[in-house]
């Protein structure tokens, strides 16, 4: 396990509280995603309302599933007051390591109701090779 390690300085750098707040703020503002996995596959699945399927770029590669797009503003302003807007709009990415286990190569994706499902099957185990027995010549 990987964990933090502390600096041997006594005063703490001003910059802390700083440090990891775009990490914090990007996280926020990316698609809300889950990910399972079951005997067969393992399951991404990423809440998209409103974004098009063709906004959408999908890849896994060594082992990564790398997931962009964009969700496009479509105001139209026909003499309408605004009083508040709480959508989103704006590129995301998201990325996740796949185990060693899963076979990238074979990957799928749907959308359905605003919601992108990636499947990833897992790789089938190989047949154990047979212990054959040799016989040795006397010579």
């Amino acid at each position: 396990m990987v964990e933090k390690t502390e600096q041997a300085s006594l005063w703490p750098s001003l910059y802390d509280p700083l440090r990891s707040f775009g990490t914090r703020v990007a996280d926020w503002l990316n698609p809300a995603t889950e990910a399972s996995g079951n005997d067969d596959a393992y399951d991404i699945r990423m809440e998209l309302p409103g974004v098009s399927e063709d906004d959408i770029e999908l890849t896994v590669e060594d082992g990564v599933v790398n997931i962009r797009g964009e969700k496009k503003t479509q105001q139209e302003e026909k003499g309408d007051t605004w009083y508040f807007s709480e959508r989103q709009y704006g590129a995301f990415r998201r990325s996740f390591r796949l185990p060693e286990n899963a076979d990238g190569g074979k990957a799928s994706a749907s959308m359905k109701d605003g919601v992108l499902h990636v499947t990833v099957p897992k790789k089938v185990p190989e047949p154990k090779n047979e212990v054959n027995k040799v016989t040795i010549s006397k010579g």
